[in-house]
């Protein structure tokens, strides 16, 4: 399709608002609206079969269509129809189609591409019902919202390792696709539309221009809603972009609402969505998943959870509208519309981003009235370098792609791109080389600006990138008419667009006429196009001086007035010019024009000037420049003398003589050959590697095999390269981008390889030909699921590892896969999948290998696979290997350990051993146990005679008290030092197991001995130096008990039953039946202090303490390549915190509570607990609930008065922290909970006031039972 040729009837009026619009945003104004639940995860309920999905008309059809959701809409009208209709009762404003793979592009993995229209109406068209079936019902007016989804195809991201500009889908493909898809809900009845899971922006800008195109031409306008999706806790979509670069790429829609949707829980969310907030002037919509998924890829957050995560960014004024994801049921609903009810919305900001002109390319980039100068790059244009063109007209696309990151590197902020050259086809080498800078994350963070004389090569470059570019360029030289059409075609895209100071008379020279023109284009941008001021960029032509003609001689003054008097009657325009044209007449004497530039931007600049296409890093600055060609260049820009161009020649001639280079070098070049491969796959730079490879392969005493070369080096680059991923400090790009250099690196091996493997042949007299991979895998994305983007990187990352991939794809049938690795002969199946019903597919696909007697290894991976459920699901139905597979980082090492024959049996044993501990601790806690009821338990607990023991002995004081900076060299003597040869994996054996005795020991001895020399030096170093530093708290309260909780009271009050309490400490009670013959009680914290009715005054305390300063030294060290530092320095640390508790206990038996006056232990004695009381921690085997922290932090002030803080999972920071309670009774003892009983969960969560899901969620280690049962 050729999307421009629309002829745009600009007087209707761009952006102007529907009558539905104005509807919705009334009631947005006025409350939280609520948007339905997941559709998928209902339709799963029904556990629907092939056939059900069939029906009677597909019945013959030749593909498997089980998975496919769309397609019931016509097939199981009934169930889509009551789904919908259960949302809309549970309190659902707003039910979304059942479209979300409603496109020709999604649908043609079912062959049933033709069928998306009808899909899309059909579905409108049920959700139509179903709203106005339950407006009549309520009298609530209910609204439609069509389902546009992200398609299983990507506009970004290349699916082929060694071709990064290749993509499996155009633009205009995507466009035409999302047409259909769009005119079908539009003609079901959608009142609005809904472009949502956008992971990469570029496919979102073509459903936007696809809508954009069907609303000025055929359909009324509707409200159009957007929803992003942040894979993972870096923030990132997974095309690399920021939400805030996203919001901005996609804001010329002008949508009335933009939000996020699925990939994270409202918890990880929360985040992103202020972001969003912040960024933009719509209302914001949030519909996150029901949490993360469970180790068996299912969603265990509750209604309740969900909603109250919800009613905080409500009651934060973060949203406007809510509702559910993956995972998400009517439930879920009907909890989050009861929580929002009586929130307040957000309120949008009026023009958050007012004088401000928003580019975007991986990261947005404002550019306000007080922004710098702005470089955009000029030197990726072949008519403007000459490298860069010789480059890209021999082909070499990726050479050329080095001055594109070297220019980003130098300074620009933009990158102009221009590929206006007569022997190159203009849009395909354009559309080339974005694809190129798209697969380069360095390059791609900045905005590019498409610069071409040619529209179409203009529209090639655009649809190549999801960020906001800038258009370079339009002018009036062709007429108001085609001017208009251009400017509405580079908007529709979203792009911001420079204009030229031409019009149909010619190229403007003087100021009069630049202003004239550029004055008479503003107004046709802005009141006939609907353009934002800040978007238009006007380039008054900076034209050449010093040519020896008498008419150029003012070019320069005339651009710089006219730019002033453009930024005084311009509101909100930009300037920008090409800088190179200005010099040219001294091309080839570089000294000489860097020297122009700088003095003719210092007064440009002051003048308006914000922008320019300059050589970045070639910029003098203006007070450098030698005087005396400071003046001789001002005196040509300014025109004050006549010899100025002659004179300047002379100092060229005299001075000069050539001219000056920028020198790049390489630091990272002057590691070890191993560094700089390291560095050149996280780096992803291809341009050293084979010599770098080459140079390991010369070391034939340290690499004496090529294949080693590929173990060692290469690998250790991968093995950071996969953890980098995992931790979200790498994004999808960087990955492939560092495989590729991972392929060139072992396509340049396989030869030697290749020839090794003939020679040994030669050598056993063998004629059986050997394959030359170290061997082939299957990999498929199984039956029922469309998601392949994890699977293909696990193939890149195996194919560039000399691996020999059959990628069968999605949806991928049980006979398909066993029937292609029988034919294959394969070495390995890896299966893959995102959605729950996957897991199954998995468990049948083992269950019929091992029918069959296959017996090729299994490996399973995908967002919804777990070890856990890896070892008691899907092993047991397989004897031969079966193998999780986290990340595509270690699917390497797998695969070589499963094909290498030394290694293959041992790691299988080890496997069978670790799957079955796994099962084991699974099982373990849904064993039939006997248990004493709660009532028994408590009968059978620790009954301490209050009246005739002394009394509990009155702290020091009540209330806190803070150690700011405590002494660490009075910790030293009470370190308890077994720990710390544990970090070391340091293990006597008997009897030389403690510390010291270690250090007598055979095997270990001499090692724990100079680890320990080496901790002791670094730890005086530490202390003296106060690079660590001590801080904590110590606070006790009146307490009493009341059954299995604590109750804190104020200081010094009288304490009755109808004493309000300050805070409450929740216990948990031994359950598990213990031996008939022992007369051990059944123990719980609360046994440790004094009843409410004893009439006996009792007390506890608090603890926290943390060593400060751990975690920055360890990234010094870090930095230093010294790992062994680093490691030592947290070793240390804990150690430190440990015995800051164990120093700060004793001071508190002995003096600040006092009760343990004249205790007199030695450190060993401590560490053995031989004193009186207890300091138990929350989330340990006496209290195993990390909640009661938060009761901690918040009695205590604990994060205000220490600095000792709680992430979301309750972990103290810094790492190296202690916190727990003081009990001073003599018969407290540390004991562990051990399993409870479904009875005192509940009686727990009703005391706790907490869901029974949520007490089970941070209980699960315990509980004595299946709580998916």
């Amino acid at each position: 399709m050729a999307p421009t040729n629309l002829v745009r009837q600009f007087s209707s009026g761009a952006g102007c608002r529907c009558p539905l619009e104005s509807e919705l945003q009334i009631v947005l104004q006025q409350r939280i609206m609520v948007l339905d639940g997941g559709m998928g995860t209902m339709i799963q309920q029904h556990n629907l079969e092939e056939k059900d999905f069939r029906g009677d008309e597909f019945k013959e059809h030749p593909l498997p269509l089980k998975g496919n959701n769309d397609l019931l809409s016509i097939t199981q009208p009934d169930i889509i129809y009551k789904i919908h209709k259960e949302y809309l009762l549970a309190g659902a404003d707003i039910i979304e189609t059942n479209t979300f793979s409603g496109t020709s592009t999604a649908q043609a993995d079912y062959g049933l591409e033709h069928m998306a229209y009808r899909l899309n109406r059909a579905s409108a068209e049920l959700a139509r019902k179903a709203a106005e079936d339950v407006t009549k019902q309520t009298g609530c007016k209910r609204y439609v919202a069509g389902a546009v989804g992200p398609t299983n195809k990507t506009l970004s991201v290349s699916p082929s390792v060694e071709r990064p500009d290749f993509r499996n889908i155009t633009f205009d493909a995507l466009v035409e696709a999302y047409t259909e898809q769009v005119r079908g809900l539009l003609d079901g009845g959608a009142d609005i539309l809904l472009v949502e899971t956008i992971f990469d922006t570029a496919n979102a800008k073509a459903a936007l221009f696809a809508i954009d195109l069907l609303f000025e031409k055929s359909y009324e306008r509707k409200p159009v809603f957007i929803s992003g999706t942040i894979v993972d806790r870096s923030g990132r979509t997974l095309s690399g972009q920021t939400g805030e670069a996203f919001v901005v790429s996609v804001s010329h829609a002008k949508p009335l609402c933009i939000g996020l949707n699925c990939a994270l829980g409202a918890t990880e969310m929360r985040p992103f969505i202020e972001a969003i907030g912040k960024s933009t002037t719509a209302f914001v919509i949030c519909y996150p998943n029901a949490g993360l998924p469970n180790t068996f890829g299912g969603y265990d957050e509750t209604p309740q959870v969900t909603a109250s995560k919800l009613k905080e960014f409500a009651m934060d004024g973060l949203v406007n509208i809510v509702g559910g994801c993956c995972g998400t049921t009517p439930g879920h609903i009907r909890a989050i519309a009861e929580a929002v009810k009586h929130c307040q919305p957000r309120v949008p900001a009026a023009d958050i981003n007012q004088d401000n002109l928003l580019l975007s390319g991986l990261e947005p980039f404002r550019i306000g009235p007080y922004t710098n100068f702005v470089n955009i790059g000029e030197r990726c244009n072949v008519a403007g370098s000459r490298k860069f063109a010789k480059l890209i007209m021999a082909g070499n696309y990726e050479e050329a792609l080095s001055i594109a990151k070297a220019q980003v590197e130098l300074g620009a902020q933009v990158l102009d791109i221009n590929m206006d050259e007569g022997m190159l086809e203009g849009p395909s080498a354009m559309a080339r080389f974005c694809n190129f800078v798209t697969s380069e994350p360095d390059i791609a963070r900045v905005p590019l600006c498409i610069d071409s004389s040619n529209f179409s090569v203009i529209e090639a470059g655009l649809k190549c990138c999801q960020g906001k570019c800038i258009v370079n360029s339009i002018s009036l030289k062709e007429g108001e008419e085609e001017f208009l059409l251009r400017a509405a075609t580079v908007q529709r895209y979203g792009a911001a667009v420079v204009v030229m100071a031409f019009d149909e008379e010619g190229q403007a020279t003087d100021t009069d006429r630049k202003v004239e023109i550029c004055t008479r284009a503003y107004r046709l941008l802005v009141s006939k196009v609907g353009f934002d001021p800040n978007d238009i960029i006007f380039d008054p032509n900076i034209l050449t001086i010093g040519t020896g003609m008498e008419e150029h001689s003012n070019y320069a003054i005339n651009f710089i007035r006219a730019t002033k008097v453009i930024k005084e009657t311009l509101p909100g325009a930009r300037v920008s010019g090409g800088l190179s044209n200005l010099s040219f007449s001294f091309r080839g004497m570089e000294a000489i024009r860097e020297a122009m530039h700088g003095a003719f931007l210092y007064h440009a600049i002051k003048d308006g000037m914000d922008m320019g296409i300059v050589n970045a890093g070639n910029l003098p600055v203006y007070d450098d420049i030698d005087k005396q060609l400071l003046l001789l260049c001002e005196n040509l820009i300014w025109n004050r003398d006549t010899d100025a161009t002659e004179k300047l020649l002379a100092y060229a001639q005299n001075i000069v003589k050539g001219g000056t280079k920028v020198v790049q070098t390489d630091e990272w070049r002057e590691g070890s050959v191993e560094e700089r491969l390291e560095y050149a796959l996280i780096k992803g730079i291809e341009k050293y590697v084979v010599d770098d490879v080459e140079e390991c392969r010369a070391q034939v005493d340290r690499y004496t095999r090529p294949l080693h070369i590929i173990e060692g080096p290469l690998m250790n680059g991968m093995k950071v390269v996969g953890d980098l991923f995992g931790a979200g400090k790498m994004f999808l790009p960087q990955v492939i981008k560092s495989a590729r250099v991972m392929k060139k690196a072992v396509g340049y091996l396989i030869p030697f390889m290749e020839k090794e493997r003939e020679e040994m042949m030669a050598l056993s007299a063998s004629t059986e030909e050997v394959d030359p991979y170290q061997g082939t895998i299957v990999l498929a994305t199984v039956k029922g699921d469309v998601h392949d983007i994890g699977k293909n990187i696990v193939g890149v990352v195996l194919g560039c590892n000399n691996y020999r991939v059959i990628d069968l794809g999605v949806m991928a049938p049980c006979d398909k896969i066993l029937k292609e690795a029988i034919k294959q002969k394969a070495d390995i199946i890896g299966l893959s999948g995102l959605i729950t019903p996957s897991l199954d597919e998995m468990i049948y696909v083992a269950k019929e290998m091992e029918r069959l007697g296959i017996t090729t290894p299994l490996l399973i991976g995908g967002a919804t696979t777990s070890k856990t459920h890896t070892a008691v699901k899907i092993a047991p139905r397989y004897t031969s290997p079966v193998v999780h597979v986290l990340d595509a980082s270690r699917s390497v090492v797998v695969c070589s350990q499963l094909l290498d024959e030394a290694m293959r049996e041992e790691y299988f044993e080890d496997l069978k051993e670790e799957y079955e501990e796994i099962r084991q601790e699974h099982y373990d806690s849904l064993k039939d146990r006997r248990y004493l009821s709660l009532t028994q338990a408590r009968e059978k607990a620790l009954h301490i005679d209050w009246c005739t023991l002394p009394r509990p002995v009155h702290p020091q004081f009540l209330g806190t008290r803070v150690f700011e900076w405590y002494d660490l060299s009075s910790l030293v003597d009470f370190i308890d030092w077994k720990p710390f040869f544990d970090v070391w994996q340091l293990r006597g054996k008997y009897p030389n197991r403690g510390y010291p005795k270690i250090f007598h020991d055979k095997t270990v001895g001499l090692e724990a001995q100079r680890v320990f020399d080496d901790a002791q030096l670094l730890l005086n170093q530490m202390i003296d130096s106060g690079s660590l530093k001590g801080r904590g708290l110590v606070g006790f309260w009146r307490a009493q008990s009341d059954a299995d909780d604590i109750n804190v009271y104020k200081d010094y009050v009288m304490v009755d039953r109808d004493t309000k309490p300050l805070a409450t400490f929740y216990g948990l009670r031994q359950q598990m039946e213990k031996d008939s013959s022992s007369s051990e009680p059944y123990l719980c914290v609360s046994d440790f202090v004094a009843p409410i009715d004893s009439g006996v005054p009792d007390y506890v305390g608090v603890f926290a303490v943390g060593v400060f300063g751990a975690e920055e030294l360890s990234q010094h060290f870090l930095a230093q390549g010294d790992d062994y530092s680093s490691i030592m320095v947290k070793a240390l640390a804990d150690r430190l915190a440990e015995a800051f508790a164990e120093e700060l206990h004793a001071r508190v038996r002995k003096e600040l509570w006092g009760y343990s006056s004249d205790e007199a232990l030695q450190a060993s004695d401590l560490h053995r607990v031989r004193y009186l009381g207890i300091r138990p921690a929350a989330g340990y085997p006496s209290q195993p609930d990390h909640t009661e922290k938060t009761t901690m932090w918040s009695l205590a002030g604990i994060k205000e008065k220490t600095g000792i803080c709680l992430t979301e999972s309750l972990a103290m920071t810094p790492a190296a922290s202690v916190s727990g309670l003081y009990f001073s009774n003599p018969q407290a003892s540390y004991f562990a909970v051990g399993k409870i009983t479904k009875e005192q969960v509940d009686d727990y969560s009703r005391r706790k006031e907490m869901s029974v899901e949520e007490v089970e969620k941070w209980l699960a280690p315990i509980l004595g039972y299946d709580s998916d049962a």
